[in-house]
């Protein structure tokens, strides 16, 4: 199962009687965990018959012990483990899980990490629980993300301000959520986020950003490229060098990938194989047209020379800020 229909059982209120969510995404594991706790039980009964227990100095006879409790006055008993990776010998789980108390929900946060499938506990987990492995999402995906889950909360976004988030935050689906709530705050259901909005809310310049210098680069904008970077030379913290660098390789890749696409008619194949929206087709169409196969891998190679630069590599003293103008006058000049 994957999150959205673990989520979808959850809410028509069909249980299973154990949970095990692990992997290097904590989101997805902490909302389901989460609803777990808010909604399966009543006020009333989460007294008697509500249990978080952590990993840390916890052993799996305690687990058994609690799990196996019947409960006090309803229906169903909830435990919830956290931070169950510092728990010696997690594969010993499987013998409950071969046997789960039917009144039992029993949730297990394995984060960060992965259990063996070769061996009994996933396997027996397939047969007699819920077992979920939460993988960070691409940050070529995030865009999307960020659409879907505001959907969720009737409200739209524009292509431009989920880039702009995604630049600033990166995979971080809670952050993501968190600089998401400072925006929808105050929205009213139904309307949109606007780049105006996550400037004025997050703090991010709706003109001098990654997706502004890409786009600016990707057009030979000299002048524009040149406000930006010298605009993220002024904000070095909020603008690191080693990101500004990671980000523009990615945008030189896809104009790799954009080079390697035989039909360049159809925008939404053009889109999906770049892992873009297409809204920001027309951005690439000119980037590719401004620098050639040869021009993109150069300028890639030239990328990962100053990346060693910055870091004293090569002999380098040069200050980032000085790299980064040297490498914006090469990318635009080349």
């Amino acid at each position: 199962m994957d999150y959205a229909q673990i989520i979808k059982e959850l809410k028509d209120k069909k249980y299973a009687s154990v949970y095990f969510l692990e992997g290097e995404e904590p989101y997805f594991m902490d909302q389901i965990s989460h609803f777990i706790l808010e909604h399966v039980l009543s006020e009333e009964e989460k007294g008697f018959n509500q249990s978080i227990l952590y990993g840390k100095d916890l052993s799996i006879d305690a687990i058994m012990t609690a799990a196996k409790r019947f409960p006090m006055m309803a229906e169903r008993q909830v435990v919830v483990i956290r931070e169950a990776q510092n728990i010696r010998n997690i594969e010993d789980l499987a013998t409950y899980v071969e046997n789960p108390m039917r009144s039992t929900i029993l949730v297990v946060n394995y984060k960060y990490k992965t259990i063996d499938k070769r061996k009994k506990l996933y396997k027996t987990l397939q047969k007699n629980g819920i077992y979920l492995e939460s993988k960070s999402l691409y940050e070529s995906n995030i865009p999307n993300w960020i659409t879907n889950y505001l959907k969720e909360k009737n409200l739209g976004i524009d292509p431009r301000a989920a880039q702009m988030i995604t630049d600033f935050v990166g995979s971080d689906l809670q952050r993501i959520v968190n600089e998401l709530e400072k925006v929808t705050i105050s929205m009213v259901p139904g309307t949109s986020i606007l780049p105006e909005d996550v400037e004025k809310n997050i703090g991010i310049s709706k003109d001098f950003n990654m997706f502004e210098l890409q786009k600016a680069l990707g057009n030979k904008d000299i002048l524009k490229s040149n406000l930006i970077v010298n605009y993220f030379i002024d904000n070095e913290k909020q603008n690191p060098l080693p990101a500004i660098l990671g980000m523009l390789v990615g945008f030189f890749r896809k104009i790799l990938i954009y080079h390697s696409i035989e039909i360049k008619s159809d925008r939404n194949n053009m889109a999906q194989k770049l892992g873009v929206n297409p809204y920001f087709i027309n951005d690439y169409i000119s980037a590719g047209r401004n620098f050639t196969l040869d021009k993109a891998i150069n300028i890639i190679s030239m990328m990962r020379d100053y990346d060693l630069r910055s870091k004293g590599g090569r002999g380098g003293t040069t200050e980032n800020g000085d790299l980064l103008r040297e490498l914006t006058f090469k990318i635009l000049h080349i």
